[in-house]
């Protein structure tokens, strides 16, 4: 019989035994209080679907803090990963982050990383959301404010509809997601 393999990909296909993140999309319970659903679509420079991707996330704790890697941080783990349906959505369950220090100790405004895996990457994209009701802090994160361009600095910044936070991530094209070198 032998083991299911995920889609192929460019350096895949890759048997999915080890693919499967024991709390999937949900780093929080549902009815956590202040849990923030997070739902979004990977599309393609035409604007299609990508229902075969990966999408995973990584954040600090409403307090601001990342979980240590010995447990220690209260069993917040601040990682989930979420594969991309047929219509290339993807949802999280998670809280909203606190601010955490940058390199030069200057506070970054609220944000969840993001990292996508797909068909045709040789490598991973990595990019940011950040919260649309937290417009001062976003005016003064050092990574946001890094962007001249206000229309791609947008691209960041996730839409509140009715308590959902949308966040559509655009591979190429003329509404293309910024993107960081990694």
């Amino acid at each position: 019989m032998g083991l299911p393999r995920t889609p192929s990909q460019t350096v895949g296909p890759f048997f999915s035994f080890a693919l499967p993140y024991a709390s999937g999309p949900q780093l929080v319970a549902p009815g956590t209080p202040g849990a923030v659903r997070l739902e979004g679509r990977l599309l393609d420079g035409r604007g299609d679907p990508v229902p075969d991707a990966l999408i995973e996330i990584l954040q600090a704790d409403p307090s601001g803090r990342y979980a240590r890697p010995n447990g220690e941080h209260g069993g917040f783990v601040g990682f989930a990963r979420c594969p991309t349906g047929a219509e290339g959505e993807f949802s999280f369950l998670t809280v909203k982050p606190g601010q955490v220090p940058s390199p030069d100790g200057r506070l970054q405004a609220p944000h969840i990383e993001v990292v996508v895996f797909s068909r045709g990457l040789l490598k991973h994209l990595v990019t940011r959301i950040y919260f649309p009701d937290e417009e001062a802090a976003n005016a003064a994160d050092p990574v946001l404010s890094s962007i001249p361009d206000p229309v791609v600095r947008s691209t960041l910044v996730a839409r509140d509809e009715g308590g959902v936070l949308v966040f559509d991530i655009h591979m190429q094209g003329d509404q293309e997601t910024a993107f960081f070198a990694t």
